[in-house]
């Protein structure tokens, strides 16, 4: 028996199954492209009278894309950046942070370089994730950190260069360097070799970092400079710098040795300090006794000297007068002090003899306090 077509098939009309009913739709349905076509186009007709393919309509829809395309030029820098802007490729100006227009593409174009933030290369260490500490750990480079003193000696050096886009270089930074961050790298690691490689090791590893981080510093922004990087070297700071591991117990010992001779000559140093000016004031009063004695005895030799003037005018008045009376003065000088037994040769002398033992008769002197006296006076 033919089925009938009664628009559903052989089980009545609608699309139903062979069970009664059909498919039903899950969940909402999504919209009908064509009919929101359809309704923006009735809408802009009635917006448009005559149609939007009328002169007017098309006017309209000119002045919009015009709109549009002016409004495109509007742009925003944000706080560490700074805009470079290009017309037709080359740069015409840099503008500020802040929001700012430039006139649309394909006319001027804006780069968004972050030159106002301050970076940050590492020589010579590495820093790597470290799951385990959660954060991140160094890694030694060594073939970037050993370096050749001027004492033929290996140092190593592990250093960090902070730079920053100049602000008026912005357009050199972006069109005469390629690759910027390896071009700070290199150049530090080159001007690190040529400093380290003129000095000494010992002033290197004590007190002389200062001294070779300004060196360095203005060797790589000279450099910089002759490459016209637009970028500007904040800072040098040099994090380690020691032996190779190879050699850093000797040369800790060696270290721990020159200590201890500084330590000795400093010692020395100050017990010299203070004995030599010591030798220094008894010398200067031994100089100031002599030459008061100096000054002493010349003044009596003058004094004697003129005196003998004297005595000698004197005498050439009256020599016979002078002369007993010097006689008699060095006479009282000589025997005032001394023990004396005077004879007149009278009678009382008949008992002395040519030999009488003077000592004898001259009476003793008392002892001195003290000492046990020998005997009575004789």
């Amino acid at each position: 028996m033919p089925w009938k077509n009664q628009g559903g098939g052989p089980w009545g009309s609608g699309p139903k199954g062979p069970w009664g009913s059909g498919p039903q739709p899950v969940g909402p349905r999504p919209p009908d492209l064509e009919d929101l076509l359809r309704r923006g186009q009735d809408r802009l007709q009635q917006i448009m009278p005559g149609g939007y393919f009328s002169g007017i309509g098309i006017t309209l829809i000119i002045l919009l894309i015009v709109a549009f395309w002016l409004l495109s030029g509007f742009f925003r820098v944000q706080s560490e950046e700074l805009g470079v802007v290009l017309r037709f490729g080359k740069h015409v100006r840099t503008v500020q942070p802040g929001l700012n227009y430039h006139l649309p593409y394909p006319i001027e174009t804006v780069l968004l370089p972050k030159a106002l933030r301050v970076n940050t290369t590492s020589i010579g260490m590495t820093l790597i994730e470290d799951p385990a500490r959660r954060g991140r750990s160094i890694r030694d480079v060594p073939e970037e950190s050993l370096m050749l003193t001027g004492d033929e000696n290996i140092v190593d050096v592990d250093f960090t260069v902070l730079w920053r886009i100049k602000p008026d270089g912005v357009g050199d930074f972006l069109f005469n360097i390629q690759n910027p961050e390896g071009t700070v790298k290199a150049v530090a690691e080159s001007a690190m070799r040529e400093v380290i490689g003129r000095s000494q090791i010992q002033p290197i590893l004590t007190g002389a970092r200062n001294v070779t981080e300004q060196g360095v510093h203005e060797l790589i922004q000279k450099t910089l400079d002759s490459y016209g990087a637009g970028i500007q070297i904040t800072q040098v700071q040099m994090q380690k710098v020691d032996p190779p591991a190879q050699v850093i117990d000797a040369f800790r010992d060696v270290q721990a040795a020159r200590a201890n001779q500084e330590q000795l000559q400093n010692e020395a140093q100050t017990y010299a300090n203070q004995v030599v000016p010591q030798a220094r004031g008894r010398s200067a009063k031994i100089l100031q006794d002599a030459e008061g004695y100096k000054e002493q005895a010349v003044a009596e030799a003058k004094g004697q000297s003129a005196r003998f003037l004297k005595v000698y005018e004197e005498y050439k008045k009256a020599p016979d007068v002078t002369r007993e009376r010097i006689y008699l003065e060095t006479m009282e000088r000589v025997l005032g002090g001394a023990d004396k037994l005077v004879y007149d040769g009278g009678s009382s002398g008949q008992g002395i003899v040519p030999y009488l033992p003077l000592g004898e008769l001259t009476s003793r002197r008392p002892p001195t306090t003290g000492q046990p006296s020998s005997g009575g006076n004789r």
